[in-house]
């Protein structure tokens, strides 16, 4: 690959030599949705724990003379992909953490690395390679959308909130339970997976270390989950994936507003407790956070059992040994109705994350044309592995 009189050289991650210089090339890459707004990320000496606990994963990385000077990620998986034949699954490679060092962009490494990604995608017979990116991140669209033909498949809504110390009072006739997780497992097949995207390995995903459990809510007096498969007429579902065990993430430069309403509400906070307002954290400071995933509801009234169970799993952060949690994170696409339960803020979310995806394969054409239909007729399941 020439690059003037250098040239540059795609190849694996190694992790004995290149950690450091891979979490050095992260530091100096900022991250976010706005010029204003960078959020960098610690892997606490892991560059690959974004894909670590996926069942195939591969990091590569571009070596300019003894510098890296880009890494991207990738992971394999098998997920219902609804219009696909003849059993709805299919085999997806997702492309992540594309990052090239400021100085060496527009030379020609993020399409090398990409390039390489997909070739090894292809030698694992992978149907669709699919990607993640702010809708504003003009680089990253015009790059996979513009150069390697992957086409708008989903804006999913990315739901923050934060986590303070004052816990919510849930409803006295709601009951809220923990599965164990063959429950777990048996209510995600039956009822989540025709779920676009809905992983095969979900056993896996459920008795992973980072999986803090899954609950279901449902009103006090209603029919309890029988043996024989019976479940409530009104009930919800979700599970908590501890990602802030894994990497952390801290903001280093932040709106004005962002900054004021963060400083003047502690203080009002902390001369008035009794008002027990919602404060924003400190996000200066590397933080981690919960993802809560497999959002599930059933019955006209299910969607306060949604807010319930997440109001529970604020309450569960906020008494957390873990001081370091200071968000809670959910992704919601094709389930709108979904935004109106979930509590967020506005200020720390993002109402359109851009999901890309591409044929590997010819025979893939057709089913990519039912995928990409707008608007989409299936929820999306977003797997915690991958955020």
């Amino acid at each position: 690959m020439g690059l003037g009189f250098k040239e540059f050289i795609i190849r694996s991650y190694e992790g004995q030599s290149d950690r450091s210089q891979v979490e050095d090339l992260e530091r100096r890459c900022e991250v976010g949705p706005a010029e204003s707004v960078f959020l960098f990320t610690d892997t606490m000496g892991d560059p690959i724990c974004r894909i670590r606990n996926s069942p195939m994963f591969m990091m590569l990385v571009a070596e300019l003379g003894n510098e890296l000077v880009g890494v991207i990620q990738g992971s394999i998986k098998v997920v219902t992909i609804h219009s696909c034949p003849p059993m709805g699954l299919a085999k997806v490679g997702y492309v992540l953490g594309l990052r090239v060092v400021p100085h060496h962009r527009r030379k020609g490494i993020g399409s090398s690395l990409v390039q390489r990604l997909e070739e090894w995608f292809i030698s694992n017979d992978v149907d669709y390679a699919y990607m993640a990116t702010e809708k504003d991140n003009h680089a990253s669209v015009s790059l996979f959308m513009d150069k390697f033909g992957y086409t708008k498949f989903r804006t999913p809504a990315i739901l923050v909130n934060p986590v303070n110390h004052h816990c919510f009072q849930i409803s006295s006739n709601i009951e809220i339970a923990r599965l164990k997780i063959e429950q777990a497992e048996s209510l995600y097949r039956r009822f989540m997976s025709s779920t676009e995207f809905f992983p095969n390995d979900i056993d896996n995903i459920l008795r992973n270390k980072l999986s803090l459990g899954t609950w279901v809510a449902y009103f006090k007096g209603d029919s309890d989950f029988g043996s024989n498969g019976q479940v409530p007429s009104n009930w919800a579902m979700l599970s908590v994936w501890n990602s802030g065990e894994i990497f952390k993430l801290r903001l280093g430069k932040a709106p004005f507003s962002c900054l004021l309403y963060t400083k003047s509400w502690g203080f009002i906070d902390k001369i008035f407790p009794c008002f027990k307002l919602p404060t924003l954290p400190d996000f200066f400071n590397p933080f981690g956070f919960y993802f809560m995933y497999g959002v599930y509801h059933e019955g006209p009234f299910s969607g306060k059992l949604v807010r319930a169970l997440c109001q529970f799993v604020h309450n569960m952060a906020s008494k957390s040994k873990d001081e370091n949690c200071k968000i809670i994170v959910t992704e919601v696409g094709g389930r709108n109705e979904l935004n109106n339960h979930i509590p967020h803020w506005k200020l720390l979310s993002c109402p359109e994350d851009l999901w890309c995806i591409k044929a590997l394969k010819n025979e893939g054409t057709n089913t990519l044309h039912e995928l990409t239909k707008n608007p989409p007729r299936i929820a999306l399941f977003v797997d915690p592995r991958e955020v």
